[in-house]
């Protein structure tokens, strides 16, 4: 039997590097795994500085309050897939964070860190054009330390431990611009820094809420401005519809434990002021699942492959928390970011959690979006009332006069002859609105029907029908096909008062109803309209 042999075959450290800039990072995932570092250091404040010298060169610092670090323990972050740390609790996992977050962006990091405050700061740096010059994994170690970082470490700990993390040769966070300093690279940069913002309040909303006792309290400052927690759930004005806690056995034996609550956002009309509405960012991109891990905001606005987003559940939001101990349940990646839940935890949410949730923010919506539809459908039919009246004598039509107002009685003079039928007999809502009247629900849910308004033949049409919210509803700014739409339905109505009979009167009403049930079976598979766009 052969001798197996062994070899030690360290990999190329250029090419590893150059590699794992391209592991997918976004710009403020990266710096968010960066600030995981501070708060599983118990940092209590974590300032951020995002800028550009005059010549336009991109720095980036993230300095904390945090336990520090000594010689050992700065060589040791540095490290790619450093030390597993002593509580597996910690937000950081894989030990690859900050060197993969930070050179996706930059070409040079240092960690400039001290352990207490009576031990000079260290510096190492990872310097990608050094790595590449020497062929070795050369990590750069100095007391001699960056003044701006040092300034910014006594500043946020006076005598105390710290830690800053420095980048520079930043050379992929925005475009080469032909003028560095220009406005249009200012501007840039300033996007840049107003969605980092936003990240970070909602990605540790329960460490930056003071009045939120699930995690410790940070203070995040970006560029010398606080970073204010930022609620997707709006618990303060929102409704808890569904909560379950659940301990679920794992496949090593161990249990986890994971808490689940669904809410329903008030409608925008419901808010107590705009502000706050426009707070909530009521967009439907927002609904979903919203998954924390040991209280950090992981994995946002997605239903994780159950579900499309759709208009009727932009109210809906769901938080699933969970510790470290489910971790494998959700297969975390590098990121952090990317999840897929197995197919226990998938099954028990969209068979037993989410339908009655699901089923409630649909009616909600509904009803609030019935309210801004027939409101806006009031005016959308003006053009082709107009229309109508100047064609009306042309069109023709039978003779109908009221019989009795009290019981709805109608009697219709065709080349049929005389007859005596039941009619929606009522007055304009709205000044010459007597020929194409939208209302909301007409009997048996038609889609329309023939009436007298003021003495014009007429047309309602039923602006709770799948038609009209399919159809009419994406098109109420666009004025032609209004009018070709109403056209439609009432010279169908005028067409059934134009050949009834008391033998067919019957046989017609059977026929709206077909039609009417036909095309909300057609319409089923149209897209959902956003009726803010197209109602507002």
């Amino acid at each position: 039997m052969s001798e197996i042999e062994q070899f030690e075959v360290p990999p190329d450290p250029e090419r590893v590097m150059v590699g794992l800039r391209d592991t997918g990072y976004e710009f403020d995932t990266a710096v968010a795994d960066i600030v995981d570092n501070s708060i599983a250091a118990n940092a209590t404040k974590v300032q951020l500085f995002l800028g550009a010298d005059f010549n336009g060169n991109i720095r980036l610092l993230i300095a904390d309050n945090g336990e520090g670090m000594d010689r050992q323990g700065i060589i040791n972050a540095m490290q790619y897939g450093s030390k597993v740390r002593p509580s597996a609790a910690s937000l950081g996992k894989y030990g690859l964070g900050l060197k993969t977050a930070s050179t996706a962006f930059c070409k040079r990091l240092s960690v400039i860190s001290r352990a207490d405050g009576a031990a000079p700061a260290l510096m190492a740096t990872w310097d990608l054009d050094h790595v590449a010059k020497v062929n070795k994994w050369s990590l750069l170690l100095s007391e001699t330390c960056d003044e701006e970082a040092v300034e910014l470490l006594d500043g946020i700990a006076p005598g105390k431990s710290g830690t800053v993390v420095l980048w520079e040769n930043v050379d992929r966070l925005i475009k080469d611009y032909s003028y560095p300093t220009g406005s249009h690279a200012k501007k840039a940069l300033k996007g840049k820094e107003d969605a980092l913002r936003h990240h970070l309040s909602m990605v540790y909303q329960r460490f930056l809420d003071l009045k939120d006792d699930r995690a410790q309290n940070v203070a995040i400052e970006l560029n010398g401005m606080s970073v204010a927690p930022w609620d997707p759930f709006q618990r303060d004005l929102s409704e808890l519809v569904a909560e379950e806690s659940m301990i679920t056995q794992l496949e090593d034996g161990h249990q986890a434990s994971f808490t689940v609550r669904a809410y329903i956002l008030p409608r925008r009309e419901e808010f107590p002021n705009d502000k706050l509405a426009q707070a909530a960012l009521l967009s439907n991109n927002r609904q979903g699942i919203y998954i924390y891990r040991e209280n950090r905001l992981i994995h946002d606005a997605d239903w994780l492959g159950l579900y499309q987003k759709e208009p009727h559940l932009t109210l809906l939001r769901v938080e699933f928390s969970f510790d470290h101990k489910l971790d494998d349940a959700f297969h975390l990646d590098i990121m952090k970011s990317q999840i897929m839940l197995n197919d226990d935890l998938a099954n028990w949410l969209e068979s037993q959690f989410l339908p009655a949730p699901r089923r409630e923010a649909n009616r909600r919506s509904r009803e609030g979006q019935q309210k801004a539809i027939s409101k806006k459908g009031e005016g959308a039919h003006e053009t082709s009332n107009n229309n109508i009246r100047n064609r009306e004598a042309a069109a023709g039509g039978p003779e109908v006069n009221v019989a009795d107002p009290n019981s709805g009685e109608a009697i219709v003079n065709n080349k049929y002859g005389a007859t005596r039928l039941k009619l929606t007999i009522t007055s304009a809502k709205r000044p010459g609105e007597v020929f194409v009247q939208p209302v909301e629900g007409i009997t048996n849910g038609l889609l329309f029907q023939p009436a007298l308004i003021e003495q014009h033949k007429a047309v309602q049409i039923n602006t709770s029908h799948p038609y009209y919210h399919k159809v009419y509803i994406p098109n109420l700014n666009r004025s032609v096909t209004m009018q070709g739409l109403d056209s439609l339905m009432w010279s169908l109505a005028v067409a059934e008062l134009s050949t009834v009979q008391d033998s067919t009167a019957e046989m017609f009403r059977d026929m709206r109803y077909e039609v009417s049930r036909i095309l909300e079976k057609l319409v089923e598979t149209l897209p959902e309209p956003d009726v803010d766009e197209n109602v507002g």
